[in-house]
């Protein structure tokens, strides 16, 4: 590996974060630098250990494909409604395409074969596992090459490659103690040099040419117009997919779109389970140590995940990942913060001192110690998960009314006590606002749910507790601005108190939620975008800065509709919206000063909490034309 004490001078090395390309088949997940070069990917499936992981360390593998003495492309896009990604270069003899698309293909799982991963009811495709890569070149004549380096686990083991067949068209890279195996196919003529597999042709107009990473044993294609007609299948699937939603016409659909596609990208299909990022420890400071493993599901997202996606009319998807949630919470009587995709429990976390760190920014984590942590949120979120549920279908299933119950108990039981708060705060637990409030939701919804199963008599006894809490918050939290507080000994401000008015916790006239919205946004903003709390007025245990977190940003378009002040949200949300990555895509943080995208790549929360803002304030807008158009004072003649 590198020189991991060398830091970094002059340019970096490293591609700006919001710069890279997302691809996905809902199984595994890829990001791709504007060089070409595949610098991220893990396989078999998101949380597994990187093959390309020149993101975190630029000696830990990668898979270029472009122009020979070019790296900066003219232009690149994902083709309209789809996932696959078009990349175009122009060089000075001659123009050519690149596309890349991580393969899905009809269900190819027969009658006398069931998938082993598989826990979500069969659909009519299914990731093909292959990366796929194609050129042509649509003008003169350009010199490309390929070079794919696998460095598997991590970058701890190098891959050795050998031919497979006769020719010089097809390679297998393994790696001594990894039990995976990766077939490089392609129509250029291949030769090895060490871990590496290089190609180098010339391309005139006309010509194309493909390569295919695969990784199982399902056949990757062979010739290109196989590789294109599997291309041409996969953009239709996705056009297809997004044809589902519910999309206003509007300016700001395609934000929506994107976020829809992204947040498909980042669902791991056979569970119906949704990963927070793709990535893990891309720094939310530059260089700092705040670098976490954000390939997991966590709890608290699921509330944000069914609303965007019923309120888009993808059902299915919110239906596959209610019913994950539900899993979970109907087998373990205690339930943890954070899930792997498939619903493991164990996720110890360990730093990989072997690797540099995205521009010098260590540790490295694999694993996320937030799996061991007490957040009393936990309860409010699958309960009010629950409930999205049931107003989607006007029922409730009897499965679920004793998982409901044991959450309400769990929130009654534990209100009280000290957590780490929604941030996973690494400091000594506090009485945060918002986990009270999400233990109140927890019971409030269970109270409705209650209702709808005719239990009146528990709904009376869960709401006479939902009242306590209510009002225990309402005392100890409100501090003598009459503003809500992180938690009940301090006055720092905290972010996630925004959602307040979005969870119906207090009327959005409220004289506190008009204050406490006014105090986030003119307290913990810097250059206009929010901070989650001001770390100097709060022990989160670890040192360093970080970014404005883009969610809370979004959070306060959201609540800025709600109080009335819509004008102001309107503004923000398309400040926020001009921050997008050239590809519409957004990290975890947003640099105030640079607007650099800082932070896990592309993040899940980001999407949704922009699909919840722009929804709020294009459904006040309309609401209030209807109301104008209404008292218009029409000629009688």
């Amino acid at each position: 590996m590198s020189d991991a004490s060398a830091p970094p001078a002059g340019r970096s090395a490293f591609p700006p974060i919001g710069d890279y390309a997302f691809l996905s088949d809902c199984e595994v997940m890829g990001l791709v630098a504007p060089s070409g070069n595949i610098e991220w990917l893990c396989l078999p499936r998101v949380d597994s250990p990187s093959v390309f992981g020149a993101v975190l360390d630029r000696d830990s593998g990668g898979f270029r494909l472009g122009p020979a003495d070019i790296l900066v492309p003219a232009a690149r896009r994902y083709l309209p409604g789809t996932m696959v990604l078009e990349t175009s270069w122009g060089t000075a003899t001659g123009w050519v395409i690149v596309r890349d698309v991580l393969l899905i293909g009809p269900w190819h799982h027969d009658r006398d074969e069931r998938s082993h991963t598989h826990r979500r009811a069969p659909t009519d495709y299914d990731a093909e596992h292959v990366l796929l890569r194609t050129l042509r070149c649509v003008t003169g004549e350009v010199q490309v090459v390929l070079d794919c380096e696998p460095d598997l686990d991590y970058g701890r083991r190098r891959a050795h490659w050998q031919y497979a067949g006769a020719g010089y068209h097809e390679g297998v890279a393994s790696a001594e103690g990894v039990d995976l195996q990766l077939r490089l196919t392609t129509d250029m003529r291949m030769g090895f040099e060490g871990p590496k597999a290089v190609a180098r042709t010339l391309l005139k107009q006309g010509d194309v040419r493909f390569c295919a990473l695969s990784w199982t044993e399902h056949a990757p294609p062979r010739s290109y117009d196989d590789a294109y007609g599997r291309l041409v299948w996969t953009a239709h699937h996705w056009q297809h997919w997004l044809a589902r939603g519910n999309f206003p016409d509007h300016s700001w659909r395609a934000y929506l779109e994107r976020s829809a596609l992204t947040l498909k990208g980042l669902t791991f299909a056979p569970s119906g389970a949704m990963a927070a990022a793709p990535t893990t420890s891309l720094p939310e400071a530059p260089g700092g140590d705040r670098n976490w493993d954000y390939r997991y599901m966590w709890i608290r997202d699921s509330t944000f995940a069914l609303w965007a996606l019923f309120a888009l009319g993808l059902d299915w998807e919110a239906n596959d990942y209610f019913w994950f949630i539900a899993d979970l919470a109907e087998r373990d009587e205690e339930l943890q913060v954070v899930y792997g995709v498939e619903g493991e429990r164990a996720l110890e976390e360990q730093t990989l001192d072997h690797l540099t760190g995205y521009e010098h920014a260590r540790p490295v984590r694999i694993g996320n110690a937030a799996c061991s942590q007490r957040q009393n949120d936990a309860w409010g979120s699958v309960v009010d998960s629950f409930y999205l549920h049931m107003k989607s279908r006007d029922r409730l299933d009897d499965r679920l009314w004793p998982i409901i119950r044991r959450q309400v108990e769990c929130a009654l039981q534990h209100w009280r006590e000290p957590d780490h708060g929604i941030w996973e705060i690494r400091g000594e637990p506090r009485h945060y606002t918002m986990s009270k409030v999400m233990c109140w939701v927890a019971v409030d919804r269970g109270c409705r749910l209650a209702l709808v199963r005719g239990h009146d008599d528990v709904a009376k006894e869960w709401r006479v507790a939902a009242d306590e809490i209510h009002s225990e918050i309402c005392v100890q939290a409100v501090n003598d601005r009459g503003v809500f507080t992180q938690h009940c000994d301090t006055d720092a401000l905290d972010a996630s108190l925004l959602l307040l008015p979005l969870l119906r916790f207090l009327p959005p006239d409220d004289p506190r939620i008009i204050a406490t919205v006014h105090a986030v946004a003119d307290e913990l903003s810097v250059d206009g975008l929010l901070r989650r709390y001001d770390p100097d007025d709060v022990d989160d245990g670890l040192v360093g800065t970080e970014g404005a977190f883009t969610c809370c940003s979004f959070w306060l378009v959201s609540a800025l509709v709600e109080i009335g002040e819509l004008a102001r949200a309107h503004r923000l949300c398309e400040r926020l919206l001009s921050n997008a990555s050239s590809l519409g895509l957004y990290a975890e943080e947003l640099d105030p000063r640079s607007c650099r995208h800082m932070g896990n790549f592309p993040q899940a929360l980001t999407h949704l909490a922009l699909i919840n803002a722009v929804l709020h304030v294009i459904r006040a807008e309309q609401a209030a034309e209807a109301d104008a158009i209404g008292t218009m004072a029409w000629p009688t003649g």
